[in-house]
C-alpha cells in the first residue's frame, strides 16, 4: 500500500497525547495507570485508520482498547477517528512497531490481540513477517494472560489457511473458524475499513478466534 505523506501528522499526533500515548514503554505492567481501572486489555496489532478499534470501544466501554499502527500517515487518520467519537475514556493509540510489543507490555497485560486484515506477505522468503507466524505468536503469548485469546479476519484464504495451520502447529485451540463471516454475521461484528470495501465486492471474509492452551476446549466451524 502506497501511503500519502501528510507533513502535519507529526504535529496533530504530538497535540494529542491523551490519545497517542508518549513513552508507552514506561507503562510496561502498569497499563491501569493509563486507564484508572483494572478493565480487560485488548489490542489491535495494526489498527489502520482505526475504524475497529474506535468502533470496539464505543461498543464495550466496560473493556479498555489500545491500538497500534507505526506510521504517522496511517495512525494521524486514527486520531482524527477517534476525536470526532469524542475521545473515549478506553480508547488508546501506539505509534510503535507490531514486533516490538515486548518493550511495551509483559505477561498478563493483554487479555486479547486483534489482527485484522493484515499483509499477507504472500512470498515464502518473507512467512517470519506475517502476523500469525510462529515468531509472533510467540510474542503474543508472552504479552497475553495464560488463556488469552487472538482473533483474526482477513479476505486473503492464503494467509487464513497458513494461519490456521500456524497457530495449530503451535498448540493453540481453535474455537471459532468462519468461511463467510458474512453469511452468518454476528450481531456484534465491527466491521474494518477493508471489511466494508471487499465484503461490498462479494468477497469472502475469513475468520478465527483462538486460545493458547491452558484449557481443553472443543472447536466450532461455521
Amino acid at each position: 500500500m502506497r501511503l500519502r505523506n501528510k507533513p502535519w501528522a507529526e504535529e496533530l499526533l504530538a497535540d494529542h497525547p491523551e490519545v497517542v500515548v508518549p513513552n508507552p514503554e514506561d507503562f510496561k505492567g502498569n497499563w491501569k495507570a493509563v486507564f484508572g481501572n483494572d478493565n480487560p486489555l485488548h489490542i489491535e496489532v495494526g489498527t489502520g485508520k482505526g475504524q475497529f478499534v474506535t468502533g470496539m470501544a464505543l461498543q464495550n466501554p466496560d473493556i479498555n482498547y489500545i491500538g497500534i499502527e507505526l506510521y504517522d500517515s496511517v495512525i494521524v487518520c486514527a486520531l482524527e477517528k477517534i476525536l470526532e467519537a469524542k475521545s473515549p475514556a478506553n480508547l488508546r493509540l501506539l505509534k510503535v512497531n507490531g514486533a516490538d510489543l515486548y518493550k511495551y507490555f509483559e505477561k498478563n497485560d493483554v487479555d486479547r490481540v486483534y489482527l485484522n486484515f493484515s499483509d499477507p506477505w504472500p512470498k515464502i522468503r518473507h512467512a517470519k513477517r506475517r502476523l500469525t507466524h510462529e515468531g509472533f505468536l510467540k510474542l503474543y503469548e508472552s504479552i497475553l494472560v495464560d488463556n488469552g485469546e487472538i482473533h483474526f479476519k482477513t479476505d486473503n484464504r492464503g494467509l487464513f489457511e497458513y494461519s490456521l495451520i500456524s497457530m495449530s502447529e503451535y498448540g493453540m485451540l481453535l474455537k471459532y473458524v468462519s468461511l463467510d463471516l458474512h453469511a452468518n454475521m454476528p450481531e456484534d461484528n465491527i466491521m474494518t475499513e477493508y471489511e466494508q470495501k471487499f465484503s461490498a465486492k462479494g468477497q469472502p471474509i475469513y475468520r478465527l478466534e483462538s486460545q493458547f492452551n491452558t484449557v481443553q476446549q472443543k472447536s466450532t466451524s461455521i
